[in-house]
Order: structure tokens, then C-alpha cells, then sequence
């Protein structure tokens, strides 16, 4: 008892110092991380977020099936990659355990891994390949198949793109297209199985929309699977014929069915390969060949005689396929054979007789000819015959045969074609008409190759011939006949004689043909007559000699000679030597000139003497002539202006000489008298005086001309030439021109000079002056007045700005242009050149308002001015002249008209909403009176005084989290603050906030302008628990937080999604670090849904953002520690010991209440002792096994009890061998080591074992164990049985 006693002392002490003393377990902040799958082996994924309220050092280890993929730093909690990690497998990592110590406590919590996705799947095809067939008059955009490939990522990762990268040939990249989204393949082009590929090989590719996650770089991934396309052949081309042109050849005469040629044709669909058909549609001539339907092969059909047919056959051959094509009918095609026919000699040589033209030649076979020849006489001899050789080739000899052979011969002698048979003179003295008038001969034909040959008779009839010819009686006949004498006088009448009684009609010619002109002779009669009266001229001709022809009717001639002598009449005229006579005589000089004529007729009578006179005209009395010398001469001075102009000085006379003969003849010569010019006049103006007008500004105008003529008739001395030579001041020149009548002087501006009205010289008088060659002058005045033109640009007026209002409907002017001309005359009107409207600072096109011609401005009607829109309006224009006669019409700079538009109040303001993850809550730090909870902005498009914004609270409304609302007074404010442009509305708490509500305030607030112009919005103010507040610990001061805090709540929005209220920003407790800073912050959805600590610590922790956030400072997350109140510590430690002392009352009564019973258990665990020494178990080490311990069967198994505690000193003293006294001597009896003996007396011994406890003996204890603990403790005693246990079993090791 005492040892209890003891023992509960102690136990007291230790529970007291725990108390005062305690060493907490550390705490897990968080157990859900993020991990890119893509993360490498040893990069970190995450930091565990485990605290300790003591600082102790904690250390780290994994635990759990999906321990393998990570690997922990013991000492830091960073947890790094060990395995590679696959989303796809599982995105949610649940079997992993972490066990964080800080030496004597540790705590163990399960984590969840999310793992992120990385686009680390590239798409997989459903099928390897794709292969199809198709007809290749499949319609162009057909759907040929659909390919499918699926991607594992999701999100764009797992979004799976089209496309066609290459086809195989190249040239199929035009015949077919893919759907990029849904993998269709379509035909977009037309196939064609002949002239185009039959196969294609399309690899296709699919691709995912990229991603990324650990790094920063997005990865894609694709692959690539090939489709063959096979084209299938279809029955849509004709058959064709293969190796033209088709030549052939047979001989005549061959038998029936020898085959000739064979003709093939195939199907140009070569997948199809329909049978083909043969068959003759056409034959040059029937009936001779046939052809064989399967195979093509011409044959022979019937006898063939090439002298018949010809030497060439032409078909025209067939070939149909035996099935119909894709559009229901037999494809077929024709080609043309040429067959030649072999020639066999089988014909013998014949003679025929041919007439008719060339074209129609005809020949009949005859046997007998006949023909002429004139005795005496060489040549051939036509007897129309022709041999043929009806044979291709062929070699005919010709002969002759009969009694006068030798006479003749024949031609050809030899040949090889059809030739005309002549017979050849040799002797031509053997043909005597007078001896034989008649021959007989035979023409013999042979072929030269075999024994054919054929005969003809020719007979020759021969003709009589002329031998003599005519004589004349003289060889010489003279003969005379006057000149001229009338055509058809006879000079003689001669007439020849021939011998020949057959020749009875002689011919007369005269020779040669030149004398025909003026003789000839009557062709029957031998009469000589004149031909030609006027060509007998003796003055040309006195003698003429010819010869006399007389010809028989065989044309054999005779001949004599004629001489004629013409004799003379008075029929010569006199000649003048000259055609005309051209002289030169000085103006006022002396004329002598001679003129000589001479006369063909006979210089010894009087036809041929001259008298000469001088034919009247306009100037002849001014002249002489000597009528038989002809010399001619001036009567006075001879004046050239006294002259007809237009004769330029130029006199004609006719002169003519006369013979004296009985009928005079004479002859006229003209004489041309040309008077020289001399310089003796001085050139005269036509007027005295001259008056022009020029238009300014025109270099090079015509201002006008002067003339003036110089009476001298000759150029040398009437040329004239202009100048000025005063009053021009350099702005004009005069230039010569002929003229009609003397000359004109132009006078023009100076190309290089332009009048100017504008100036002060507006009339110019010009001194001209006008000199011949020899320096005759004449002088006169020219006036020149200078006339205004339209010359001046325009310009404009200065202008200022105009204001219009804006959605102004006025109809009238709002602005002008105004322009000026410096010209008198113009006429101004405005064109536009551009509008340009200032919206939002930059200029565009526009037409708001509309520019009249007369230069107003006025609106627009189809537009309405906006302010808001555009606040100005540039116009810019031309100002153009329409009576500008010289250069630009318009202005050189345009016209601008800047119109301001004026802003009225017809905008209400609106509000410009924040961030849609922006949450406007209300937590316990911010439920004070006067304390900012929301904001809003708000903007009018007016300007000015009508852009003034005030913001107004008008009703609040709540509605907790069963979505009931309900009207509430008024609580919040807005204060209405100016931030440039914009107008901010803080709403602020009116009174204090109850914080016990649940749900969120709806707060309905309106912006009004100065013109009363309003709208509205309700902002939801959520009420969020002070539970859900959280805790971070900066490493930096507070003014650095302060500065950093724009950033700091960017990073944890980014990383936690949700939006982000600052409570506070203090200094660190007591507890912590002094130099950190610890920030207060809730962090809450926009649906009003807020993150607890342990939730944001998980967020934070994720690497993508826990390193932005330590780089600003951050270095703890947890929840705000309760603020303790000061207590006295004194006091405390008192109410320990109190505690403690009450604490060990109660267990001192405790044990003393459970000896009895813990004492009778003991002794029922050392009955059980023995009876379980009677059980033997080869899982035992030796001895008996004690139920209750940590020994049922096998080491290790069923532990109960995990302290290390020594057993001595649990039970208070050393082991001794005493106290393993062997519990044998408990046995009842010495039967109960015996294991034959009854049962029944282990029954017994149960049944007294239960009588005393019904006994007051020692307290029964509910484990051996503690019967032992309490045995230990009882006081030595006389009583007291000293009982040790002695198990084998059971060691200090498991205790």
C-alpha cells in the first residue's frame, strides 16, 4: 500500500510539472498542394507548412503509397520531386502522409497533391492509318473519311487542330482539304485516274493548342499519321488504238482468210480493262477484207484483183468496248487501215486507141491504127496508140515486122509504164508518092519477164508535096509618086508565075515590115498602093527601096525589088531655130536681138524663102522687127513698175516667119523680155498710224501687224524689214512675214515677258520702222494698249473658330468661307476639300456639316453632333475662281474652319465597374462607425460643370444566407472624392455594423449630375466571419508592407483567386519576430465565399507563386494567435498546485478503493499462469504464455503497452531471484501438471476460485499486470506470499 502510495506521488508530481510546463505538438497549416505535372526530379514542388508554438527545430519525413514521387529536406519541410509525375494517371495525389516532429511530440496529417496540368500528352490517332478508296468521279467536296485524335491534357492543351501537311505527289496538295476543328477530310479537287496520280499518301497532322506549367515556355505537341488514298479506275474514257498509223499490205489473188494486219486497241481505263470489240465500218471498197471481233485481225474475205481495186484498200475499223460506261453507253473508237496491194504479174501487154481531154482521157483496147507522113519528110508519124500493162511493174519491148520495117521505126522501144507508141522516119527518101501512096506494118508487144505479148497492124497513108516556087518578070521594078499623096493611090500593079499545077493561088507580101508604114501591097492581086499620106514626106524622105514577096500555097516564095521616089509640094512650114527666145535688158536700157528660121522645102524655089513680123499684144507697139533679117528691137525706155506686177517684170511677143509659096506656111516663136529691177522706190506703210490692245500676263501674245510695200518689183530691192525702235522698253518684238501685197511686220509680246495690268505701264507706244536691202526707210507710230485679264489667284480671308452645340438641329448658316480675288472680274465659289472630326483625340473623315458653293457652312440633317463623340470638326476647302482666264483657278493654300462642339448636359453619369473578382465585405475590423467598406466609380461624357458627379446611398436591403431579403434602415454613406476625370464614391459605415448577422447587405447608390441626370447600381456587401481570418507574417518593416502592398495583393489574388481584404497592418506579437510585420487579411470569392488559413496556406504554397510571394516578404501564414490578457502569473501557478493536490486526493482514494480487487486478480492471472503452462506452442520461446500481455503467440504481436519504462522501476525496487519463486506453488494440487487428469478438476478449481472472491480477500485486478505492480507495493508482512512470475515469454523489453 505504502508503494502505491508512492507511486501515485510521483505520478501527481509529473502531472503538476506537465502542467506548469507543457511542450506542444507542432501544427500543419495546410494539406493541399498544387504540382505541375511537368515539374523535373529534384526541382522543389512544394513547402510544407507545418509551425510550432514552442520555435522548436521541426523535421520532416513522407510517408504512404505515393511517397516514392516525392522526396522531403528533413530539416527545411521542402518537398521535391522524386518520380516522374503523371496527371493522366490520377489528378489528385490522397495517399501521401507527413509526419512533422519537433523531438518529443510529432503530428501526422494526410496531404492531397492537386497536380496542374502541363501539356505533356501529345494527340494520338485512333487509327494508325486511314486508307481509302475512292471512284475518280467522286464529286469535288465529298467527305472522304474523318480522322480522330485525342489529346489526355485538357484546356487548350487538350484542344486538337487539323492539318494537311503534306501530299505525295506535291501536286495533290491542291485535291484535297481538312477541317481544322473536327478532322474531315474533304475533296477539293478533280481526280482523274489516267492523267493524275492513283495513289496519294496525305500525312496528316494533329496538333494541341499548346500549354504550359512548371516552365515558362509553352510547349506543343503534335503527330502525324498517313492516309493512302487509292483512286479507283471508272469506266469514263474511250478505248484508244495503240501503234498508228495502221499500214498494211496483201497480195492480189490471195486466198480467203489469210490474215493481213491486226489492229489492238485497249481501254484507256486500265483498271476497268473492258473487252474490246472489233468491227469494219467503212471500206474504200466492199466486200474484200473482214476482221475478227475478238482479236482485230484482218483477213481475206474474197478474191482480190489489184488492176481492179487499185493499190490501196482504206477501212475504217471499230473498236466498242463490250460494256457500257458511267454514262450508259458503249465507248468506242475508230481508226483508218491502209492496206496496199501487192502486185502479181498476171497480165499481158495490149494496145489501145485514147481520146478525150486530159481530165477525161478514155482508152479502148484496139488492134488496128492508122497514120499520114508526106513523102519525103522526117518525123514522127501519130497513129494513136498506146500500150498498157494492166501490172504494176512491168517491162514491155516493142518491135516491128513487114515488108518495108527498115522505113520506120518505133518508139519507145522499151518500157515500163503505160507509154504512147510512135512510129520514127529513118529513111525519108524511100516515101515517094509518085512510087507508093500506102504501108502495112505490124507492131509487136512483149512482156520481157514471161511469154505474154500482143500484135497490132498499122497502116501508113502518104501525102503529096509541094516542090516549086513563083518568079517575078523583072528583078527590078523603079517607080515615082508624089509626096503626101492620098492613102490608097496605086504606084504599080506587079504580078508573079508558079510552075506548079496544084499551085493556082499566089500570095503577095512587101518586105520588110518597115515599109508598111507608107507602102503596101494587095495581097491577091500584086497591086502596089500608098499606105500612108502624111508619111511620105520628101523633106524627110525622097527614096525608098522594098522587096516584092509572091508565096505558093506551101508558102515557097519569090521575090524582086522595088524602088520609089517621092517628089516635092510646098508642105514644109518654116522652122525658127529656137523654141523661144529669153533676153535680159536693164530697167531704161537697149534691146537688140535677131531671130532665124529656115524653111525643109526646096532651097531653089520660093516655098522655101521667110518673111518675119511681130504678133500684136499688150507691150508689141513698144517693139521692131526687120522683116527679112528678123532682128527686133525697143521703140523707148522701158520702165519696169510701169510693168504688170504679176508679170514680175516679164515680157512676152510672138514672132512669126512665113514662106512664100502658093499656099504660105509660116511658123510663131515666142520672146521673153525680161526687165531688170533696180532699186529706185522706198518701201511705204499702209497706214500712217496703228492701234493695238494686248491681254496681260500671255508671254509671246500676238499684239497685231503693220505693212508696208516697197514698189520695186524684184526681192533684191522690195524686201523689207520691221523693227522698233523706240517706245517698246523691251516688252515687245515685231517679226517679218511676205504678205500679199508687200510685207507685214507681227508685232507679239516677248516670250520672256509677261504685261502686268497691275503695273504701272498700262499703254505703250511703239516707233516701228520698216527698211528695204538698200536701206530705204519708213517710219510709224503703233499704239498698244494692255487690257486686264483674270490672272490672280484667290485666297482667303482669315477666319476664327466657330461653336456649334452639340445635337443642335438648326437649319440655318453656321460659319462662311471668305475668299478675294486681286482681279476686277471673278466670279468665287467653294469647293470642300476634306472634314476631319476630333473623336477621342484623333482626326477622321466625317460629314457633319455641308459646304454650300456660295462658301456656307450648315449641318449635316442625316447627322447628329455629338460631343461625347467627336468635340470638333476641321473643314478644309478650295476657294476657285470660275472667270480665271490664265493659271490655277483656285487657292494656293486651302481655307480652315475649325467648329467647336459645345457640350450640353444630355449624358446621365455611369458608373464604371470594378474588377468582377473584386468583393466588397464587411469584417469586424471595419464595422465601426465612419469606417470605408465599398467604393464605386462613375464618369459623365459631358465636360465641364455638367460632368460633376454626387454620389448618394438611397436604399440598403439584406439578405442572409437562406436568400431571404428584407428593407433596412439606411447604414452607409457615400462621400463623392475627384480623381482627374473620374468621380469615387467611398460608402462608409453610419453606425456600428452587427457582426452576428449572417449574409450580405445590399446598398443601392446613385450618381447624379448637375443637370439631375442619374443612374444607379446596388453593391453587394458580404459579411464575412472573423473565423476566416488570416494571418501573415512579413519579414519587412511595416512602412516597407505599407509600400509593397499595391503588389502584395496582386500576388495573393493571383494565387488564391479570390479577392483579398487588408484588415490591419501592425507590428509582430510577442510571440514572434520584432523586426516582422504581421498583416491581417481575409480572402473571399466573389460569391461571398471566404478561404479559411489553412486553405490560403495551401494556395500560397504553390511554387508558381510562393516565390513572388517570398520575394516580397513573406514568411509565415497562419491564423492570428488569440490576445491573452495579463494575469498574474503567481496566481496561476497557486491554482496549478491546487489543481494538482485535488488531482492526488482523488487518486489516492481511487487505488485504494481497486486494491482488493486488482490483488484477487492477480491471484486469477497466476491460476491462469499455471494452466497456460500446460499448453505447449512451437511459436513459444519456452515457458508459459500469460494472456493479457504482449505474448499471445509470437514476439511483436499485440502490443500493450508502448512506454519506455523500466520494469524495476515501475515496480518500485530491483528484481530479485525472491520474487520469481516459480508459481508451482500456487497449484492447488499436483494433478493440475498432469495433463491426463480428469477435466472436471479444472472445472473445480474455477468454481473455487469464484467462491473467494466472493470472500474479502485481496482486490481482483483486471489485468496480471497490475496485480503484479500492486503485489510490489504492499508491505512485507508474515501473511504476504512472496510470488514472482517467471515467464520466458514475456521480457522487460516489451514492457
Amino acid at each position: 500500500m505504502e508503494g502505491i502510495t508512492g507511486s501515485m506521488l510521483l505520478m501527481c508530481l509529473f502531472c503538476f510539472i506537465s502542467l506548469t510546463n507543457a511542450n506542444t505538438s507542432p501544427t500543419v497549416q495546410s494539406s493541399v498542394y498544387k504540382v505541375c505535372e511537368d515539374t523535373p526530379k529534384g526541382k522543389v514542388a512544394f513547402t510544407i507548412n507545418a509551425t510550432d508554438a514552442d520555435g522548436d527545430q521541426l523535421t520532416y519525413s513522407l510517408g504512404g503509397p505515393n511517397a516514392g514521387y516525392f522526396s522531403v529536406d528533413p530539416k527545411t519541410g521542402v518537398v521535391s520531386v522524386a518520380n516522374d509525375l503523371d496527371r493522366e494517371s490520377g489528378d489528385i495525389m490522397d495517399l501521401l502522409t507527413v509526419t512533422v516532429s519537433d523531438g518529443p511530440n510529432f503530428v501526422q496529417r494526410d496531404l492531397t497533391i492537386i497536380l496542374e496540368e502541363a501539356n505533356d500528352n501529345k494527340p494520338i490517332f485512333e487509327e494508325s492509318s486511314y486508307d481509302i478508296e475512292i471512284p475518280e468521279d467522286t464529286a469535288v467536296g465529298t467527305s472522304l473519311f474523318r480522322v480522330i485524335a485525342t489529346d489526355r491534357d485538357y484546356s487548350d492543351a487538350g484542344i486538337v487542330h487539323y492539318s494537311i501537311d503534306e501530299v505525295s505527289p506535291s501536286a495533290g496538295m491542291k485535291m484535297f482539304s481538312i477541317v481544322n476543328t473536327t478532322g474531315e477530310v474533304k475533296l477539293i479537287g478533280r481526280l482523274n485516274f489516267t492523267s493524275l496520280s492513283t495513289l496519294y499518301r496525305l500525312k496528316i497532322v494533329a496538333a494541341d493548342g499548346g500549354g504550359r506549367c512548371y516552365y515558362d515556355n509553352i510547349t506543343y505537341f503534335s503527330s502525324d499519321v498517313f492516309s493512302f488514298i487509292t483512286v479507283k479506275d471508272v469506266p469514263d474514257l474511250d478505248p484508244v488504238f495503240t501503234g498508228l498509223p495502221y499500214v498494211g499490205k496483201v497480195e492480189e489473188n490471195s486466198p480467203a482468210d489469210q490474215s493481213v494486219f491486226k489492229v489492238t486497241a485497249m481501254d484507256q481505263d486500265t483498271e476497268v480493262n473492258d473487252d474490246i470489240i472489233y468491227s469494219i465500218e467503212n471500206s474504200t471498197v466492199d466486200g474484200l477484207f473482214q476482221i475478227s471481233g475478238d482479236d482485230g485481225v484482218i483477213s481475206v474475205l474474197s478474191l482480190i484483183d489489184r488492176e481492179v481495186v487499185g493499190d490501196t484498200v482504206t477501212l475504217i475499223v471499230k473498236a466498242r468496248e463490250s460494256k457500257q460506261n458511267i454514262h450508259g453507253v458503249y465507248a468506242s473508237a475508230t481508226a483508218s487501215v491502209q492496206i496496199n496491194i501487192i502486185d502479181v504479174n498476171d497480165n499481158k501487154p495490149k494496145f489501145y486507141k485514147c481520146g478525150g481531154s486530159e481530165d477525161e482521157l478514155s482508152c479502148v483496147e484496139a488492134s488496128h491504127f492508122t497514120g499520114e507522113v508526106s513523102e519525103h519528110s522526117f518525123g514522127s508519124i501519130s497513129i494513136n496508140m498506146t500500150v498498157k500493162d494492166l501490172d504494176k511493174v512491168s517491162k514491155t519491148e516493142l518491135s516491128l515486122e513487114g515488108e518495108d520495117k527498115d522505113i520506120f521505126s518505133v518508139e519507145p522501144k522499151f518500157t515500163i509504164s503505160d507509154s504512147v507508141v510512135q512510129l520514127l522516119v529513118k529513111q525519108p527518101q524511100n516515101l515517094d508518092f509518085e512510087e507508093k501512096q500506102q504501108i502495112v506494118l505490124r507492131v509487136i508487144a512483149k512482156d520481157q519477164e514471161t511469154s505474154f505479148s500482143s500484135m497490132a497492124t498499122v497502116t501508113i497513108n502518104i501525102m503529096d508535096t509541094n516542090d516549086n516556087t513563083p518568079k517575078f518578070k523583072q528583078d527590078t521594078y523603079k517607080l515615082k509618086v508624089a509626096e503626101h499623096s492620098p492613102a490608097g493611090t496605086i504606084v504599080a500593079n506587079i504580078t508573079a508565075e508558079d510552075p506548079d499545077t496544084m499551085d493556082q493561088n499566089i500570095t503577095y507580101r512587101l518586105l520588110p515590115d518597115s515599109i508598111l508604114l507608107y507602102f503596101d501591097v494587095e495581097q491577091h492581086t500584086g497591086t502596089v498602093y500608098v499606105k500612108n499620106k502624111t508619111l511620105l514626106d520628101r523633106e524627110v524622105r525622097s527614096l525608098y527601096s522594098a522587096t516584092l514577096q509572091a508565096r505558093d500555097t506551101d508558102g515557097k516564095p519569090g521575090t524582086t525589088v522595088l524602088e520609089i521616089t517621092l517628089t516635092d509640094i510646098n508642105d514644109q512650114p518654116p522652122v525658127i531655130n529656137r523654141d523661144s527666145y529669153v533676153v535680159f535688158v536693164p530697167e531704161g536700157g537697149q534691146l537688140e536681138v535677131k531671130i532665124e528660121a529656115t524653111d525643109a522645102d526646096d532651097a531653089n524655089e520660093p516655098n522655101s524663102q521667110i518673111v518675119y513680123q511681130i504678133d500684136p499684144s499688150t507691150y508689141s507697139d513698144n517693139f521692131t522687127i526687120d522683116p527679112d533679117t528678123g532682128v527686133l528691137r525697143n521703140r523707148g525706155e522701158i520702165d519696169r513698175e510701169a510693168l504688170d506686177p504679176r508679170l514680175n517684170g516679164k515680157i512676152e511677143l510672138n514672132v512669126t516667119a512665113t514662106d512664100k509659096g502658093a499656099d504660105p506656111l509660116s511658123a510663131t516663136v515666142t520672146v521673153i523680155i525680161n526687165v531688170e529691177d533696180s532699186n529706185d522706190n522706198t518701201p511705204q506703210f499702209q497706214e500712217s498710224h496703228y492701234k493695238f490692245s494686248v491681254k496681260e500676263g500671255e508671254k509671246g501674245a500676238y499684239v497685231g501687224s503693220v505693212y508696208a510695200e516697197d514698189l520695186d518689183q524684184t526681192t533684191e530691192f522690195n524686201r523689207i524689214s520691221f523693227s522698233i525702235i523706240d517706245g517698246s522698253f523691251g516688252s515687245f518684238i515685231i517679226r517679218t512675214f511676205k504678205d500679199k501685197h508687200g510685207y507685214r511686220g507681227n508685232i507679239t509680246v516677248d516670250p520672256d515677258i509677261e504685261l502686268d495690268y497691275e503695273s504701272t505701264r498700262k499703254q505703250f507706244k511703239l516707233r516701228v520702222e520698216a527698211t528695204d536691202l538698200e536701206q530705204k526707210k519708213a517710219e510709224v507710230m503703233v499704239e498698244v494698249e494692255v487690257i486686264d485679264v483674270n490672272d490672280e489667284r484667290p485666297e482667303f480671308k482669315p477666319m476664327e473658330s466657330v461653336t456649334v452645340k452639340e445635337n443642335t438641329i438648326i437649319n440655318g448658316t453656321v460659319g462662311n468661307f471668305m475668299g478675294q480675288d486681286k482681279d476686277g472680274n471673278h466670279s468665287l465659289i467653294y469647293e470642300l476639300e476634306s472634314m476631319k472630326c476630333r473623336c477621342n483625340g484623333s482626326l477622321t473623315a466625317c460629314s457633319s456639316f455641308i459646304l454650300d458653293p456660295t462658301g456656307e457652312v450648315r449641318l449635316n440633317p442625316e447627322t447628329t453632333l455629338d460631343y461625347e463623340e467627336c468635340d470638333q470638326v476641321v473643314i478644309e476647302a478650295q476657294v476657285v475662281d470660275e472667270y480665271t482666264e490664265k493659271g490655277e483657278n483656285n487657292s494656293v493654300t486651302t481655307g480652315e474652319m475649325v467648329i467647336d462642339i459645345e457640350d450640353i448636359n444630355d449624358n446621365a453619369p455611369k458608373f464604371i465597374h470594378s474588377d468582377p473578382e473584386s468583393v466588397f465585405v464587411v469584417v469586424s475590423e471595419s464595422a465601426s462607425k465612419g469606417t470605408s467598406v465599398a467604393g464605386v466609380t462613375a464618369t459623365d461624357r459631358d465636360t465641364g460643370v455638367n460632368s460633376e458627379i454626387k454620389f448618394k446611398v438611397v436604399t440598403v436591403h439584406f439578405e442572409d444566407t437562406n436568400n431571404h431579403t428584407e428593407n433596412w434602415r439606411v447604414l452607409f454613406e457615400a462621400v463623392t472624392t475627384q480623381q482627374k476625370d473620374i468621380y469615387v464614391g467611398i460608402i462608409q459605415t453610419t453606425e456600428v455594423l452587427d457582426m452576428k448577422l449572417k449574409g450580405k447587405y445590399l446598398v443601392r447608390v446613385t450618381a447624379t449630375d448637375t443637370g439631375d441626370l442619374s443612374s444607379s447600381t446596388v453593391l453587394e456587401i458580404f459579411i464575412v466571419d472573423e473565423s476566416f481570418k488570416v494571418e501573415l507574417e512579413f519579414t519587412s518593416s511595416k512602412a516597407e508592407v505599407e509600400k509593397n502592398l499595391d503588389n502584395i495583393i496582386k500576388a495573393l489574388t493571383a494565387a488564391t483567386k479570390a479577392a483579398v481584404e487588408i484588415a490591419s497592418i501592425g507590428g509582430a506579437t510577442e510571440t514572434r519576430d520584432q523586426s516582422s510585420t504581421i498583416v491581417v487579411a481575409y480572402f473571399v470569392y466573389t460569391n461571398g465565399t471566404a478561404l479559411t488559413s489553412n486553405e490560403v496556406d495551401a494556395m500560397l504554397s504553390d511554387p508558381e507563386h510562393y516565390l513572388a510571394l517570398t520575394q516580397l516578404g513573406l514568411k509565415n501564414i497562419g491564423k492570428t494567435p488569440a490576445i491573452e490578457p495579463d494575469i498574474d502569473p503567481m496566481k496561476y501557478i497557486l491554482m496549478g498546485i491546487v489543481g494538482g493536490l485535488v488531482i492526488v486526493l482523488t487518486v489516492l482514494i481511487t487505488s485504494l478503493m481497486c486494491t482488493r480487487r486488482n490483488y484477487r486478480r492477480k491471484l486469477r492471472a497466476a491460476k491462469a499462469m499455471n494452466s497456460a503452462s500446460m499448453v505447449t506452442s512451437d511459436k513459444q520461446k519456452s515457458g508459459p504464455v500469460v494472456p493479457g500481455t504482449n505474448k499471445y503467440t509470437v514476439e511483436g504481436a499485440n502490443p500493450v503497452l508502448n512506454l519506455n519504462i523500466d520494469s524495476a522501476m515501475a515496480l518500485g525496487e530491483e528484481s530479485s531471484d525472491v520474487d520469481k519463486v516459480s508459481l508451482n506453488s500456487l497449484d492447488y494440487s499436483d494433478d493440475m501438471s498432469i495433463p491426463e487428469k480428469d477435466s472436471k478438476l479444472g472445472m473445480q478449481m474455477i468454481r473455487e476460485e469464484e467462491e473467494e472472491e466472493e470472500d474479502d480477500g485481496p482486490p481482483e485486478y483486471i489485468e496480471p499486470l497490475g496485480a503484479a505492480l500492486a503485489q510490489r507495493g504492499q508491505k512485507k508482512g508474515p501473511n504476504n506470499h512472496h510470488v514472482g512470475f517467471d515467464n520466458p515469454a514475456f521480457s522487460t523489453t516489451d514492457l
